[in-house]
């Protein structure tokens, strides 16, 4: 949060206009201008940046959404430091699930992943890190399909998809790590976009629409972090206004 305040900060002391509440209705971005309409205003533009970004991909389980905050959880970095000795579980097997496993032992007493396959699909030195852990065990080739407590989380429903046998276990804490998705519904039908749902752009953060840039987790790559996204918007805020400059 103290990040994100020194650059809002940063911004507008550089004289950025910030209309913060706004869902965008419908959007043009052929053409010269760019159009862009909210609730309440109408916006044309020389060039866009398209900065959304992704939101994680929230476990298909029965009770997730009830949950979700009060022992189901997204981020192990901002959550984790609540689970002091305890049992959790780490659903997925990606790089983030295995990485955010071995990051929660720093504070649980032990951390259990349950992965969808018989293997992770993280990077070989992520997987030799997690699986020579002490404190993490594996569940395989599992999904959830429940999640049970009262005021908080204390058991979950997993269901084994080999043998079909559906088991309860105690848990005290759930991180979900089953990707991500890119907040670009408001996109659809109107600009093109990857089987994903991600925005396709070159090194220069150009799209295919002249004076559409994108930048940061809405893009179509493989690493995504805020560092990752900070550089893509310093490239995009010089490509645009080399674009507009260019125009002009």
């Amino acid at each position: 949060m103290d990040l994100m305040e020194n650059m809002k900060r940063q911004a507008l002391e550089f004289g950025t206009q910030i209309d913060d509440l706004k869902v965008i209705t419908d959007i043009k971005l052929e053409g010269e201008y760019k159009y862009v309409e909210t609730d309440d205003t109408e916006y044309y533009a020389k060039a866009i940046i398209i900065a959304t970004g992704a939101t994680p991909r929230k476990l298909p389980a029965e009770g997730e959404q009830e949950y979700r905050g009060r022992g189901v959880h997204y981020c192990a970095t901002c959550d984790g430091a609540m689970y002091q000795d305890a049992n959790v579980f780490v659903v997925g097997g990606g790089e983030s699930a295995v990485e955010e496993a071995v990051f929660l032992t720093r504070y649980a007493k032990h951390v259990t992943i349950i992965n969808r396959s018989n293997q992770f699909s993280a990077s070989k030195g992520a997987q030799d890190e997690a699986l020579k852990n002490p404190n993490i065990s594996v569940i395989w080739d599992s999904v959830v399909r429940k999640i049970k407590g009262e005021n908080f989380v204390s058991s979950i429903e997993i269901e084994n998809l080999k043998t079909k046998e559906v088991k309860e276990i105690e848990v005290e804490g759930l991180f979900v790590y089953i990707g991500t998705e890119p907040k670009t519904e408001f996109l659809k039908g109107k600009f093109e976009l990857n089987e994903s749902g991600y925005i396709n752009t070159d090194e220069d953060m150009k799209t295919y629409v002249p004076g559409v840039f994108a930048a940061g987790d809405v893009r179509n790559k493989s690493i995504r972090q805020i560092a990752t996204a900070t550089g893509d918007g310093v490239i995009a805020g010089v490509m645009v206004e080399k674009y507009i400059n260019g125009k002009e």
